[in-house]
């Protein structure tokens, strides 16, 4: 033992004796304030630590001196210095430099300046995250150029660039470290509200545009790729808490919590973990909007009435096709509807957290295997089709990832489970139906409104009083918010997934993907060559409550290969040229497979001037809602536009006195496939009813749903202009096989076009409104340009602007039934102005934003809205002897409320405090 003992202590020494030590601090050169976070490494190895909140480091390493180390922060020029002697102790003074020398990897899927990216690309770096304005780093996203966020709820906010947004916004990817953070349900990530605590995102990069060449198919509109910190080089425990309030008129004051905590440890140079958690507590933005839905300037008081933040109202019918009674009028009647806020609490909470295994087997090398687990649960409002309470929404994903620093091969499995989620829509219809069937609602309210006219209407009442009377009649006895009776329907109709009785959604989806990238730097000299390919596995499974699959998961697949070259050439003196190309190539089980090529062209003058040009295709498969969703919102169905998908929907509907004549039964049972095959467009139905002009009539018949493409062109300049970092481009998309929606009505009987059967049939109200999933024949076109200009003004502080123009380019009136969902202002303008350092660690941050005008049309509603503009603003103060930052802001904070899309609850202010300790 004592032998034993010897010789580990001989081992020790020897190694002690070899290892040599350097420490320093890094602080700025204006302010000389500590700069954390700064990378510290050996010059040609992998070898190096980062800077603690107070700008120290200590490095140590078994290499002799002399050699050198390299120093880099975010925002600072690199500063190489000499190492000539153990123990040596440094001190780095690092320059502040532009945006233009920030480092991303998106664009190219290897690092380099943004300054000489090829394509257009924004960066959300650590400063840009602990200055913003916002409440939190997603929300600050806004305030980049040609970036849109809609706020669907507090929670729950969808990015999206150059057009063609909704909430399910299929065309904006989401990776986080590489992980896509979609929910395989919904196939669109839900927001940040299940994905990453603010102390660990180390950097956020957004691609605007298609990226399909090296991202696959669901990358159509653009990227956003977030980072977290490696505990090799960010280790120690870090976290926030931030507290307010959020204040709305329809809400009322209420309290918000923020925390989140990250603790990272490196056990040795080989193994290292970490843990992040994250939650959030508040009040969602109370949606209570009474206007009429429909655009006719109805209110409550009219009979037809169907309210865009009421639910049950959706059910309606023609009274005198359903009475058969000449004595009752021709007109539509609706059931009498719930207000949403008596269909949900408004509860908006997120619970969530992460951890990570690293291990680095070999010594000086990047070569890593990491096992990265997720977990999230959260309550928020999503807006579709309908209104959509997630509660207890469960979202988990696993990774395992081994890469170098020219490759890396990852899989992960992404699952989803809906929870307690419901269909608030639905909840307002079926707590109708729970107290009074339909047929019996309408049956009181055709007979009260009949007993009038036989008696000659002894009152005298007007047409209006004898529908009052008549809805007073049939609602006698109707469930009331805040009653025993009205919480017990509720209770049931929520936790039942029979849409004909209940709203409850379930879900169990899952996603498979694998992906890999090899880089040939280090084998091939005349060029950067890369390759790499993808597959993915979708198993959807909502148990027939979204997707038509009542008999089972449905199962597809898809899987892709790509590959890029780049090469810089030296044109003259004064003129670089980087030249890159790639093509990629994408195969679904579904359909044929698609090539999606790239050609990119950056030319750099005098070192300060790029710019830049390409042209690229893209594509777009599908989505899983596209392809299978089978669901019934109230006044239409949706019905997916896979070839085997519309026939799995079936229905059972009521057949009127009319036309019980040609089906011989009172009730018929009624598929999807009719939509596709036996249908009219819905507007030349409504122009049928006012004309009676069977010539008014157009067969819809819609096309089953193929994939969709794009060309795009853009150019772009980046560059420093005396004081000022300019970035601009301008792009043109054409589209073809463009993806929308196409409402249509499918008679009960006859055949479209027959001039007959089909007629009675919609004359007899005998019919069923869809909307089908398939591809515009019309030509799409957008087009745009984005201006972003900073500067130093005053000496220290910070001032940007920045302009985004965006422009639909698509014949509406010569296809009134086709809906491209552009919802996209065409002028949006912003601007920032702030001191990090207005004095001793002290700083300050305003952000502005001004929006246009647009229209805004999705399945749950169309509508205008109006121009908006905000500011947000924040104050910090830094205590360096606490390591902490203490931070006061507010949002909205003029409190003019807005809202960025029809259906949704006005947006009002938040005002926080915050502390952050320790993040680096």
């Amino acid at each position: 033992m004592k032998t034993t003992l010897k010789i580990a202590m001989l081992l020790f020494c020897a190694i002690t004796f070899a290892q040599t030590t350097i420490t320093g601090t890094v602080v700025d050169d204006v302010s000389k304030q500590p700069i954390p976070s700064a990378n510290v490494i050996i010059l040609g190895t992998s070898e190096g630590t980062v800077t603690d909140f107070d700008g120290n480091f200590t490095l140590n390493t078994n290499q002799t001196p002399p050699f050198s180390i390299q120093v880099s922060s975010v925002g600072f020029t690199s500063q190489t210095t000499e190492i000539t002697s153990n123990n040596q102790k440094v001190d780095i003074v690092l320059t502040e430099g532009t945006s233009l020398d920030e480092v991303v990897i998106s664009a190219s899927r290897t690092p380099e300046r943004i300054f000489e990216s090829p394509v257009t690309v924004e960066r959300f770096g650590l400063k840009e995250i602990k200055n913003t304005a916002s409440v939190d780093f997603y929300d600050g996203l806004e305030n980049l150029k040609g970036v849109d966020i809609n706020t669907n709820s507090l929670t729950f906010k969808s990015i999206n660039t150059r057009g063609f947004a909704t909430f399910a916004n299929t065309r904006f990817m989401q990776l986080v470290d590489g992980m896509d953070n979609s929910a395989p349900a919904l196939n669109f990530p839900l927001g940040n509200l299940l994905g990453m605590t603010e102390t660990d995102v180390l950097s956020v990069e957004l691609l605007p545009g298609a990226s399909s060449a090296l991202y696959g198919a669901n990358a159509f509109n653009g990227i956003l790729f977030m980072r977290s910190k490696n505990p090799f080089d960010h280790e120690g425990i870090s976290g926030y808490i931030k507290r307010g309030i959020t204040s709305q008129e329809a809400a009322g004051d209420n309290p918000l919590t923020d925390l989140g905590i990250r603790m990272a440890h490196k056990f040795s140079d080989k193994f290292a973990v970490k843990v992040n958690f994250g939650y959030l507590k508040g009040t969602d933005w109370a949606a209570t909007n009474e206007k009429d839905k429909l655009n006719r300037g109805l209110t409550r008081s009219d009979y037809d009435y169907d309210g865009i933040n009421v639910y049950g109202d959706e059910v309606s019918t023609n009274i005198r096709s359903a009475s058969g009674l000449g004595i009752i009028p021709d007109v539509t009647v609706s059931r009498t509807g719930y207000n949403e806020r008596d269909l949900t609490n408004y509860n908006a909470e997120s619970i969530k957290a992460d951890w990570g295994l690293y291990f680095r087997p070999f010594t000086d090398s990047d070569f890593e295997i990491a096992y990265v687990g997720k977990v999230g649960s959260g309550n928020t409002i999503y807006q579709g089709a309908n209104r959509y309470n997630i509660n207890n929404f469960f979202l988990q994903q696993h990774k395992l990832e081994i890469r170098d620093k020219n490759f890396f091969v990852r899989g992960y499995v992404t699952e989803d489970k809906a929870g307690d989620s419901y269909d608030m829509v639905f909840t307002g219809i079926n707590i109708n139906r729970s107290w009074k069937s339909d047929e019996d609602w309408f049956g009181d309210y055709i007979a009260t409104f009949a007993g009038i006219e036989l008696s000659g209407n002894p009152l005298g009442l007007s047409e209006q009083q004898k529908h009052d009377a008549a809805r007073a009649a049939a609602d006698t006895g109707r469930y009331l918010p805040g009653t025993p009776e009205f919480q017990n329907a509720f209770n049931k109709v929520t936790r039942d997934p029979d849409l004909s009785t209940g709203s409850k959604f379930q879900d169990n989806s899952k996603i498979y993907h694998a992906d890999a990238n090899y880089n040939f730097s280090d084998m091939i000299d005349f060029a950067e060559i890369q390759i790499g390919g993808s597959y993915r596995k979708y198993k959807l499974n909502s148990f027939g409550t979204i997707y038509t699959d009542n008999d089972g998961p449905i199962d597809y697949s898809e899987v892709g290969f790509y590959t890029q070259i780049q090469k810089n050439f030296d044109l003259s003196e004064n003129v670089e040229l980087k030249a890159t190309g790639s093509v990629r190539y994408d195969k679904s089980e579904l359909f044929d497979g698609f090539f999606s090529p790239r050609l990119s062209l950056g030319f750099t003058v005098n070192k300060d001037h790029n710019f830049r040009a390409s042209v690229q295709t893209g594509f777009r498969n599908p989505t899983t809602q596209d392809l299978y969703i089978g669901l019934d919102v109230g006044r239409a169905v949706l019905v997916g536009g896979a070839l085997d998908n519309p026939e799995r929907y079936v229905d059972t509907y009521n057949v009127s006195p009319a036309g019980q004549a040609f089906t011989n039964s009172a009730t018929i049972d009624f598929s999807g496939q009719s939509a596709y095959t036996n249908s009219y467009l819905a507007n030349s139905v409504q122009d049928f009813a006012e004309s009676t002009n069977p010539a008014d009539l157009r067969v819809a018949n819609s096309n089953f749903a193929q994939p969709e493409q794009v060309t795009s062109f853009e150019v772009g300049y980046r560059g420093k202009l005396d004081k000022f970092i300019v970035d601009v481009s301008a792009y043109y998309n054409s589209y073809k096989d463009f993806l929308a929606n196409e409402t249509v009505i499918a008679p009960f009987y006859g055949t479209v076009g027959d001039n007959s059967l089909s007629l009675l049939a919609i004359q007899n109200g005998d019919y069923q409104a869809y909307q089908t999933y398939t591809n515009s024949d019309a030509n799409v076109n957008s087009y745009g340009t984005a201006l972003g200009v900073t500067t130093k003004v005053l000496n220290d502080f910070d001032l940007g602007f920045n302009y985004t123009y965006a422009k639909l380019d698509f014949d509406q009136e010569n296809n009134p039934d086709f809906r491209t969902n552009f919802n996209t202002p065409e002028h949006k303008v912003k601007a920032t102005f702030g001191n990090t350092e207005l004095f001793k660690n002290f700083g300050f941050n305003l952000a502005w934003r001004w929006s246009d005008a647009y229209f805004w049309e999705a399945s749950f509603g169309d509508g205008e809205v109006p121009a908006y503009h905000t500011i947000d603003a924040q104050i910090n103060y830094r205590v360096p002897s606490l390591k902490s930052t203490f931070k006061a802001g507010a949002t909205n904070l003029l409190g003019d409320e807005y809202f960025t899309a029809f259906g949704t609850g006005f947006i009002g202010s938040q005002y926080y405090v915050s502390w952050t300790i320790n993040n680096l």
